[in-house]
């Protein structure tokens, strides 16, 4: 087993009892469905905190035009007096009191009449003027008073009643702090509120309609990630329509090929492993041969002097075959070693090796000039070509009809001064369209009935080693015809006769 391993082809399958990778959720901070619940909350305090600003700006000069209407009814007290009736030190007390004020005045036109005054009446240290105190400056002044800490007295100035008099007030600013305090945490409590449920709305929401699926997509992941290959694990993609859903096909979809391919590739493994082992035993059958024709030369007769050489050659290609171990198996051709050589001869020997009985009315015909010389590997490029030449025989020969022209021909054009063109083409049926779809794949691009498509793969790596490309043209109206463009640095011949 040892030695079979050494001499052919390794391949690897994956362990069946791989450890299943975790599947539990992450912890409640780092999950999906709690950071949009912080994200939700974040997003509606800060509206809320541009709706704050203008509110608590026109909550303070609501408050101090409250204050203001109470002056209008000092001004009935003032008319009293202006009858006669005087108020008392008393009475101003008890109405500075009631206003929570320091000094009434009222201001008509011409004249201003103080109501009340309080003894220890200080300095004032600030002055507002309703009817002058634009929006951004009411926006100031709130957020000034909200913080200044220290005592200050304010004197407020505005119109009252019809607008025909003015009244004035001096009032302590830490009432109307006060009230700005408590309505700034009515509002802040009410924006708490409103972002709590809102971001709950939007968490059970995402989390049911969202989340939850693709919490289930993972587990369905997971799960067939311990075992690829086995089709119980392939996910059962649900009947939604939305996004979810197309994913949830798509998913499946992929998954079912996957497991396919896998299985396909798990068959290859076995199929690389069964040739090492036909590969070591098919060697030493031809090493006998080869021994055995070693001695065919001794042998005087003329057909078999004739065709000795050509077994020879092919027992030796064959054992230098069976040495790689079906190089496409390894997954690449070793790098070509590239020589100048007569593509005339190589295709020679080629025909040669093709062994097509005179009465099978298959011609074979050589086109490539004479003396035209390439720069390949002359091995690499002999498999190449005997593959092409091999599949249009096999093609012809499945035709027993007279009157059917059964050619293979070999040749070559130059469309380009630093480009040779290899055709090989045949008259035969053609390729279906099943073959044309898969052509060059391995095991899926045969181009007959019980082939494995190897021949066209091969052809088609070495073609792509030595920097050049094969393609199916769909020239001829029968046949096949491939087309091997190769890069040529090497000059063409001034004048090459055509063999045959």
């Amino acid at each position: 087993m040892q030695e079979g391993a050494r001499d052919g082809l390794v391949m690897t399958k994956p362990t069946d009892h791989a450890k299943p990778r975790s599947a539990t959720r992450p912890p409640f901070a780092r999950r999906l469905s709690s950071r949009l619940f912080v994200m939700t909350v974040l997003a509606i305090m800060g509206a809320e905190i541009l709706i704050f600003v203008p509110s608590i700006a026109h909550f303070r000069v609501d408050w101090l035009q409250s204050k203001l209407e109470t002056v209008s009814v000092a001004t009935l007290v003032s008319s009293f007096a202006e009858g006669g009736l005087l108020l008392s030190p008393d009475q101003e007390s008890e109405l500075l009191h009631a206003l929570d004020a320091h000094l009434i005045a009222i201001r008509k036109p011409g004249s201003t009449q103080l109501l009340a005054r309080a003894p220890d009446l200080g300095t004032v240290d600030d002055q507002v003027d309703l009817a002058t105190e634009g929006r951004l400056s009411a926006v100031v002044e709130a957020f000034e008073t909200l913080f200044t800490t220290r005592p200050r007295l304010i004197r407020l100035v505005g119109a009252i009643g019809d607008g025909t008099i003015t009244g004035e007030v001096v009032i302590d600013e830490r009432p109307l702090r006060r009230a700005m305090l408590i309505y700034s945490r009515n509002i802040l409590l009410l924006s708490l509120g409103i972002a709590s449920f809102t971001g709950l709305l939007v968490f059970g929401a995402i989390n049911h309609f969202l989340l939850r699926p693709i919490r289930a997509l993972t587990r369905a992941l997971v799960r067939f990630g311990t075992d690829p290959e086995d089709p119980r694990l392939i996910l059962k993609a649900s009947e939604r329509r939305d996004e979810l859903g197309i994913a949830e096909r798509e998913l499946a979809g992929m998954q079912s090929v996957l497991a396919d391919t896998l299985r396909k590739q798990r068959h290859l493994a076995d199929l690389g492993l069964a040739v090492s082992k036909i590969n070591h035993d098919l060697r030493n059958i031809l090493a006998s041969a080869q021994l055995i024709s070693d001695r065919l030369v001794d042998v005087p007769d003329a057909q078999v002097q004739r065709f000795a050489p050509v077994l020879i050659r092919s027992l030796d290609r064959a054992l230098h075959y069976t040495q790689s171990v079906l190089a496409y198996g390894r997954a690449s051709e070793s790098r070509p070693a590239r020589r100048r050589v007569r593509l005339h001869h190589v295709v020679e020997e080629i025909f040669q090796t093709q062994l097509v009985p005179p009465e099978g009315g298959i011609e074979l015909r050589n086109a490539v000039p004479a003396g035209l010389e390439v720069d390949l590997d002359p091995e690499q490029f002999f498999r190449a070509l005997s593959n092409l030449v091999r599949n249009a025989v096999q093609a012809l020969e499945g035709d027993d009809d007279k009157a059917m022209v059964r050619r293979v021909t070999v040749r070559t054009e130059e469309p380009e001064s630093e480009t040779l063109r290899i055709v090989v083409e045949d008259t035969g049926p053609g390729l279906g369209p099943a073959a044309r779809d898969h052509l060059f794949q391995a095991f899926r691009g045969s181009t007959r009935a019980g082939g494995t498509g190897l021949g066209l793969a091969i052809a088609a790596e070495i073609v792509r080693a030595h920097g050049g490309e094969i393609r199916l043209s769909a020239a001829p109206a029968s046949g096949a015809r491939f087309e091997i463009d190769l890069p040529n640095a090497l000059p063409a011949p001034a004048h090459a006769p055509a063999g045959t």
